[in-house]
């Protein structure tokens, strides 16, 4: 396999110059080109065919978001990913970038940790993602359409839970490429689906609460992130806050959100194994976890918590991931009741739910997901 060739665009030409220097030392990549706005970006995509874009927001002519837009009607399968600003507007724009196709964004590395810092977070983050974001496009292209029938759970899997046993909360982990996800999900899932829903996606704080808000503005749900001492209702989803890790206990008859900040877990900060693992202990056979897009293993050991105590479990598919790691790390653990498109959970959520409520009695209100 040849290596990963990269462009990389910002306006700034020391840090991006940084950048390109140092994914050419690694021996899997091969930096094909800078460029110092959109509009020469474009000018050199022919030319150097690159496999990975790396994208800078704000840049005078063309900035990333109209890169991303022209991008999108002609290579609508080159992987983006965006630098980012740890400010409101940046994560904003962060937000807008996802929502156009970018299949990850990289906080730039603060200036007050010096060249050695910048350098470091470079090689421990940024270059992976590349390699994981190019792994995830090069599978989905070898992967059998997102319409093919879902594929059964791996064998030696455990059985599913018996129909009919009743759902009291669904749970939901994302990473790489979770932010779309989740709005494509939301923007299908009804308001009177009856239970709570909780949602671990990795991002920074900031970013977890605008993503709360559009997640909101595009469903029929209430979507905030979570806080401690909050009750759990039907209707609502609680979005673990950026640098925290969020937990539910179970406070007499009502469960509860606590939310801490304990050591990261897969270097995560939330963790999708620290709710899933709690949920399993208030829940354990009437919970459902979904498990979309994501890189890493985070979740694994919840879901394995999950199953140990009668729980359903639901993966994205790969040829619809951005990245098959988390869900795919599940699916062939064997823990999965099912591996789905990303298009079908919704149906795939609501009809468990609502079946588990009805034991017999189709689903009601099916019709109104498919718009």
């Amino acid at each position: 396999m040849g290596k990963i060739r990269v462009l990389v665009v910002d306006d700034a030409v020391v840090f991006r110059r940084m950048v390109a220097d140092e994914l050419a030392r690694d021996a899997d990549l091969e930096v094909v080109g800078t460029a110092a706005n959109g509009r020469i970006a474009l000018s050199k995509l022919a030319q150097t065919n690159p496999d990975v874009l790396i994208l800078d927001i704000e840049m005078p002519e063309m900035d990333g978001l109209a890169l991303l837009a022209e991008l999108r009607k002609a290579r609508r399968r080159l992987p983006v990913i965006m630098f980012s600003s740890l400010t409101e507007r940046g994560a904003a724009a962060t937000l807008d970038a996802l929502a156009l196709g970018a299949a990850d964004y990289f906080p730039k590395p603060a200036a007050a940790g010096g060249l050695d810092g910048s350098l470091d977070v470079i090689r421990r983050q940024l270059i992976p993602r590349i390699k994981a974001v190019h792994a995830g496009a090069t599978a989905r292209l070898a992967a059998r359409p997102a319409t093919a029938p879902p594929r059964a759970p791996t064998p030696g899997a455990v059985p599913a839970p018996a129909a009919g046993r009743d759902l009291q909360v669904v749970a939901i982990a994302a990473s790489t490429g979770g932010p779309a996800a989740l709005v494509q999900l939301f923007s299908r899932l009804p308001a009177d689906l009856g239970v709570p829903i909780l949602l671990v996606q990795h991002m920074p704080p900031m970013f977890t609460r605008l993503l709360a808000e559009r997640l909101t503005a595009q469903s029929s749900l209430r979507v905030q992130e979570g806080a401690s001492g909050a009750a759990l209702e039907p209707g609502h989803a609680w979005l673990a806050p950026g640098n925290y890790h969020m937990i539910v206990l179970r406070d007499g008859p009502q469960p509860r959100l606590l939310v801490h900040q304990d050591a990261p877990e897969n270097s995560c900060r939330p963790s999708a194994d620290v709710l899933l693992r709690s949920v399993a202990k208030v829940y354990g056979s009437h919970s459902l976890t979904v498990v979309l897009t994501g890189m890493g293993h985070d979740g694994l050991r919840g879901c394995q918590a999950l199953r140990e105590t009668g729980g359903q479990i639901i993966v994205q598919d790969e040829a619809t991931s951005v990245v098959w790691g988390m869900p795919g790390y599940v699916a062939k653990a064997g823990l999965a009741d099912k591996v789905l498109p990303l298009p079908a959970i919704a149906d795939e959520i609501v009809s468990r739910v609502r079946a588990a409520a009805s034991p017999g009695v189709a689903a009601p209100g099916l019709r109104g997901l498919h718009r």
